[in-house]
């Protein structure tokens, strides 16, 4: 990865300035050692009428799949060759920014002992990236820095230049100019950007990016047009995380407009008198449901299948009577989420055998989810095409064959009672179907008839009178002197058994 940062002076304001406001001097070449590779910093020129000093990561990608995963540890989910041949080494990422978080930090703080009146100067900056992912391509990148008082050059690199029907990839050579800017509003207007336009993060997110998100935003973010997009992708989509920046923002904008401290618009509420109870979410009754039927039926090895994010892998975990815990999904990037969420590169390794994260379609049979006491199939019957269960059914209750099946969807007939929820809609855009309970029972029934298994329904939620509970499951089990299945796997299913 390759950043360079160049300004302009005059005998009596030389541009060498830089150097002192870097902290590094323009006649020495610099290594910092990082966790995935070497951060070099260097000066290609240094004159009074121009200076630039470049900023080249070198990535290890082996070193990053081995922090990820180490020794004994689960880490991120395989993706083959994936792991090794990727965009980290080249292309500007959240590896950048931390890098430049860590070797320039007190530019960035705006900080200099030695010439303690250079950082609040403004002057005359020029930013290249020659490689920059950029979901969303040139125009979210003008979006973002645009407002900043940046002038931004943002060309698309084509997929290959000698196939131009091809069309452009998602990266761009980013230039940025600004007259009007401190350095170390530049340096932290990159340390936020560059992970957002990337849409993605080596490292995962926890709480305290929250405040790494405001302090770097202070003074700009607030009032930024994009935002929401901004502390949205900043915070990997993470609802809870963004909720409390925006709402932060909120009250810094506030206090910004009202000349006070944010400390005097925050305290309507208080907390020893607060006493109303909140609802409880359904997410949360419907995993404390499927823990408490797992705990019923004695199973100490659980597959989840449709893991998603890991949520329910997570509350598993926080159980030892869970010995051994294997999520599934057909995503890789709900799957790396997953990883990050569970913090696997830093679990120690006896955690860490307790957990395994696999990628793999429930559309076809698969060998390693064979042997299990239980499998749990939380909101995902519904995200698939009504042809395409009986294939989940087979390499399921067929071909895997747990003691314990447990499978939750939406109870359709409950939609009445969300009053956000226009009528016919589904709760999710994905959903390609939902089940009043009585087709659902049916389904679980014959399912159930057909491959030897018991079944009962239990409601999750509050179980209205009128409409039933806005989740309901089903609880298979298999069925004492059976010796197999009565379905078929079609000739894909042989093939991939």
């Amino acid at each position: 990865m390759f950043l360079t940062i160049s300004t302009t002076g005059t005998p009596e304001r030389p541009a060498t300035d830089l150097g002192f406001l870097l902290h590094k001097h323009p006649d020495n070449a610099q290594r910092f050692s990082t966790s995935y590779g070497t951060a070099h910093v260097l000066y290609p020129e240094a004159t009074a009428e121009r200076c630039t000093a470049a900023l080249l990561l070198e990535v290890d990608p082996v070193a990053l799949v081995r922090r990820g995963k180490g020794k004994g540890r689960g880490g991120a989910p395989d993706a083959a060759l994936a792991q090794y041949v990727n965009d980290r080494p080249y292309a500007a990422s959240s590896l950048l920014a931390v890098a430049l978080s860590a070797v320039f930090s007190s530019a960035m703080k705006g900080q200099c002992a030695a010439r303690p009146e250079l950082p609040a100067e403004a002057r005359p900056l020029r930013v290249e990236v020659p490689a920059l992912p950029a979901r969303g391509g040139a125009g979210v990148v003008r979006a973002l820095f645009e407002p900043l008082g940046w002038t931004v050059t943002a060309e698309p690199v084509p997929l290959d230049e000698r196939f131009p029907e091809w069309g452009d990839s998602r990266y761009v050579r980013l230039e940025l100019e600004a007259e009007g800017l401190t350095l170390a509003e530049a340096l932290r207007h990159l340390y936020v950007l560059l992970p957002v336009l990337d849409d993605a993060k080596h490292y995962w997110v926890s709480s305290d990016e929250v405040d790494k998100l405001l302090r770097a935003g202070e003074g700009w973010l607030p009032g930024h047009p994009e935002q929401k997009l901004i502390t949205s992708r900043y915070l990997s989509r993470r609802w809870s995380l963004t909720r409390e920046a925006m709402e932060r923002l909120e009250l810094a904008r506030l206090a910004e407009t009202d000349d006070i401290a944010v400390e005097q618009i925050d305290n309507a509420v208080d907390e020893e008198t607060d006493t109303e109870e909140k609802p409880v979410p359904l997410a949360v009754l419907r995993r404390d449901a499927i823990l408490a039927a797992l705990h019923a039926s004695g199973a100490s090895r659980v597959l989840d299948l449709g893991c998603g994010q890991g949520q329910l892998v997570q509350a598993m975990l926080k159980d030892t009577r869970f010995t051994e815990i294997v999520g599934v999904d057909v995503s890789i990037r709900a799957l790396t989420i997953a990883s990050r969420r569970l913090k696997l590169d830093r679990m120690g390794e006896r955690q860490a055998a307790r957990v395994q994260l696999l990628q793999g379609s429930l559309a076809y049979t698969d060998r390693r989810l064979k042997g299990y006491d239980a499998a749990v199939l939380s909101e995902v019957v519904e995200h698939l095409d009504l042809p395409r269960l009986p294939a989940l059914e087979y390499a399921v209750f067929g071909s895997a064959r747990p003691r314990t099946v447990l499978v939750t969807t939406p109870n359709v007939e409950y939609n009445v009672r969300w009053e956000t929820l226009p009528a016919g809609h589904s709760r999710h855009g994905d959903h390609r179907f939902e089940w009043t309970r009585e087709e659902f029972q049916a389904w679980a029934r014959k399912v159930a008839e057909r491959h030897g298994y018991d079944v009962e329904f239990t409601p999750v939620g509050l179980d209205d009178p009128e409409v039933g509970p806005p989740t309901q499951m089903a609880v298979f089990t298999l069925a004492t002197n059976t010796t197999g299945t009565t379905g078929t796997p079609n000739a894909k299913e042989e093939k991939a058994a």
